[in-house]
């Protein structure tokens, strides 16, 4: 039962660090069983799929963009997200700001470290982060933190190396006294307990709330 997926989730989390439900290629149908126990972030990793589900979820939904965003695709993201969690490339970032900036807001974002050891992973170096961050600041977006996501393997030691990485690095930022960098989403599933430990302030899970993916 979903209800009591979240009811021992919520049980291990602690306190101040949000639980994202990973809702892509769920039906709306379960998505609706996790509002109905209290759940009310989601994050979607296809623009198509969120532009279809949001309508039909309740409009209290706070909604959470975790896959690669094309920015010929931003038409069907930006209007609905309260953050885009990976942002992974400067390109997107200004288009991100553009969007912003032509329509009035300022969209909250995270920048993805690349963290794991495979090349077709997303993401930013620490030296180009350090960079974006130096330079001058852009309109329409507010650069909340970081994102990253492991290896995708069951070396627990390796994870542990990318996460203790990526906690430097925003711990490193945060410290510097950047105003409003307080976000740092790393864990899923399989690694969340460990995210924690690193100071995770979001943990992205899916498969211990919704059970194997359905489509």
């Amino acid at each position: 039962m979903i209800s009591e997926s979240l009811e021992r989730l919520r049980a291990a989390i602690p306190e101040g660090v949000a639980l994202v439900a990973v809702s892509k290629f769920h039906p709306v149908e379960r998505m609706l069983q996790a509002y109905d126990a209290g759940q009310r972030i989601f994050a979607e990793s296809r623009p198509q799929e969120l532009a279809a589900k949001v309508p039909k979820m309740p409009g209290d939904v706070q909604w959470h963009f975790i896959g690669h965003l094309q920015t010929n695709k931003l038409k069907l993201v930006l209007p609905y997200v309260c953050m885009v969690q990976s942002v992974d490339s400067l390109h997107l970032l200004e288009a991100i700001s553009a969007w912003g900036k032509a329509n009035g807001r300022t969209v909250d974002v995270l920048l993805e470290l690349h963290l794991g050891a495979e090349e077709t992973k997303q993401g930013f170096t620490e030296e180009e982060i350090l960079s974006i961050l130096a330079s001058e600041k852009l309109d329409g977006i507010r650069i909340r933190g970081l994102m990253g996501m492991a290896s995708n393997t069951d070396d627990m030691a390796v994870v542990d190396g990318e996460f203790d990485r990526i906690e430097s690095l925003f711990l490193k930022i945060k410290s510097s006294g950047r105003e409003g960098f307080d976000q740092l989403s790393i864990g899923m599933s399989s690694d969340w307990q460990l995210a924690i430990r690193h100071g995770a302030t979001m943990v992205r899970i899916g498969t211990d709330i919704f059970g194997p993916r359905e489509y």
